[in-house]
């Protein structure tokens, strides 16, 4: 007599057996594989839409722009850019957009009743009428510095120091160094500039009359052509102090971005291993509902073993339980896995982006684990005899 074959139907039915009959401890058996998935595809969703998200703002706002600052003197102290510093950048060929700001060295106050030191730690600086297209910035609310206010007490807020001072209607005055300045303007944030942020922004002429500023500029941001910024760059410091290109600084704020970005892909890689740990934990809770299960159904098998079913097919049934069971899991992890990252990505305004390849792996894993999960019990239910198995009942 030879034993029945089972077709895949027919395994996949004998497996799906098991776990109708115990609901509640498959459901609690596949949340432990649907935790350990959803968070390895969270971590990697998260982590690809907020690379997205870099690539975007680096899109519509450029690689092409580079800052130029003094560095330290010989003598350890800060240097000071010349006064010719714009100009002569400017003489730069590939050069598209050049401006500057300069450190005034004053303090801003929402009113005269605020305790003087107690400046938030804002800066306010001297601003070219050129400052905010260079940037790539915008004005929230109000507007730029122009020809007609860059010369009289008017002042635009970056972004934080509005926040700080609770200044945001334009026509509101402020303290600044002693001398009420008009709010003409606030801007949004500055990603490839965050230093504006906390800043207050006045016009030259009106720093160099009000403020006592004396003209030599901070920092200088440069727009070059795409092609170019490496040459530029070379050649910056040179130009901007020609007798002392050593104490330059040159730096490019999209390579702030991109190393920003590159230190969050560190951490991706530390979540991902939790992941995978919890993955782990999964894999043995399925293991251990598998081998109370086998020693559950010992008459069962008893009973499949006396009508006829061979080792080899008790041996299917159970490893595609444990299949089963893991798949579920794989699955529901999976979805809820995307959702997480559908909710945080459009809580922060990013594309949403869950790689195919997560899915997939994320699938894949559970497989595996619940293959090697339920391999020992279904070896341990082949071995059962129909007598002895048929006896524990």
């Amino acid at each position: 007599m030879r034993a029945a074959r089972l077709g895949p139907a027919d395994v996949v039915r004998l497996g799906g057996t098991g776990l109708r009959t115990r609901p509640l401890r498959v459901f609690l058996s596949a949340l432990g594989i649907a935790i350990g998935v959803a968070a390895m595809i969270a971590v990697v969703g998260i982590s690809g839409s907020g690379q997205a998200e870099v690539n975007r703002r680096l899109d519509a706002l450029g690689t092409n722009l580079l800052r130029v600052a003094p560095g330290q003197s010989l003598a350890g102290e800060k240097a000071r850019l010349p006064y010719e510093a714009v100009p002569m950048i400017r003489r730069i060929p590939p050069a598209q957009q050049v401006a500057a700001t300069g450190a005034t060295g004053a303090h801003i106050y929402r009113n005269d009743h605020i305790a003087i030191g107690r400046t938030g730690s804002l800066d306010v600086l001297a601003a070219d009428q050129d400052l905010l297209p260079a940037v790539g910035g915008k004005v929230r609310e109000g507007r730029w510095l122009d020809a007609a206010t860059e010369k009289y007490p008017a002042v635009v807020l970056g972004a934080t120091a509005a926040q700080r001072l609770d200044v945001y209607t334009s026509g509101t005055r402020v303290l600044i160094g002693g001398r009420w300045f008009s709010l003409i303007g606030v801007l949004d944030p500055v990603p490839l500039a965050p230093e504006l942020d906390s800043a207050a922004l006045v016009g030259w002429s009106a720093a160099r009359t009000y403020l006592r500023f004396d003209g030599h500029p901070s920092m200088v941001y440069v727009r070059t052509e795409d092609s170019e910024v490496a040459a530029v760059r070379a050649v910056l410091p040179t130009t901007a102090y020609p007798e002392k290109p050593s104490e330059v600084r040159v730096s490019r704020p999209s390579d702030a971005l991109a190393a920003r970005e590159a230190t969050e892909s560190a951490l991706t890689g530390l979540l991902l291993g939790l992941g995978a740990v919890a993955l782990l934990v999964g894999g043995v809770g399925v293991g251990n509902t598998m081998v109370i299960s086998v020693l559950e159904r010992r008459p069962e098998i008893g009973l499949r073993r006396a009508l006829g079913a061979t080792r080899g097919q008790i041996r299917t049934q159970f490893v595609t339980e444990s299949l089963l069971l893991s798949l579920i899991g794989g699955l529901g992890g999976t979805v809820l896995g995307t959702l997480i990252t559908a909710g945080y990505a459009v809580g922060r305004g990013w594309p949403t982006v869950v790689p195919a390849w997560a899915s997939a792996a994320g699938i894949g894993s559970t497989l595996l684990i619940g293959m090697a999960a339920g391999l020992y019990p279904a070896v341990r239910a082949s071995k059962l005899s129909p007598t002895e198995a048929l006896s524990s009942s």
